[in-house]
């Protein structure tokens, strides 16, 4: 058969085909911005966990739909300072840190002091919901422990004891 009953070349063929297989495999890459989030340019379904819009009104006659049940409430991170309450805490100032409130009575805490970084967990009392004490160490073995309550899960007061006599007023969240 001769190139002008089809009204096409092998080459021709041949790079459609090449086109199409170099362009059917598309990739959607995350990009990570300054501040570390993750940034999707498509996304065609809301991520998981995320509540839906409200549905349309019923029509008439028909019953109205429960709304959606929420699942438990997300971690929150809070910022933590220590201000010096003792002669011994007052060589380092003010200490910063934070608390992961995972929102079922138990967290993760961190902060820094000394050079050292301690990390430990926060845990409520059972009695009362909004009593707690936190422990925290290092690799270098500096250790700590405080008392705590919480006003709002994002907020709360409490005090501190450092391994080397130094004691700490406690203020968490904003």
């Amino acid at each position: 058969m001769s190139k002008a009953a089809f009204g096409f070349s092998w080459r021709s063929v041949a790079t459609l085909v090449l086109a199409a297989t170099t362009t059917s495999a598309c990739y959607v890459v995350p990009v990570v911005a300054p501040d570390g989030n993750v940034y999707y340019n498509y996304y065609p379904l809301p991520p998981a966990g995320s509540p839906l819009p409200p549905a349309a009104g019923p029509h008439p006659g028909q019953p109205r739909a429960r709304p959606p049940q929420m699942g438990a409430p997300a971690p929150a991170t809070l910022p933590v300072r220590l201000y010096p309450s003792n002669d011994r805490a007052t060589r380092t100032g003010v200490i910063t840190g934070s608390v992961t409130n995972m929102m079922t009575g138990k967290g993760r805490f961190v902060v820094e002091y000394e050079g050292q970084v301690l990390s430990g967990e926060a845990t409520r009392v059972v009695e009362d919901e909004k009593r707690g004490v936190a422990s925290a160490y290092s690799p270098g073995g500096m250790f700590m422990s405080c008392e705590y309550q919480l006003n709002t899960p994002y907020q709360g007061a409490g005090s501190c004891t450092f391994s080397n006599g130094a004691k700490y007023q406690m203020h968490i969240g904003g």
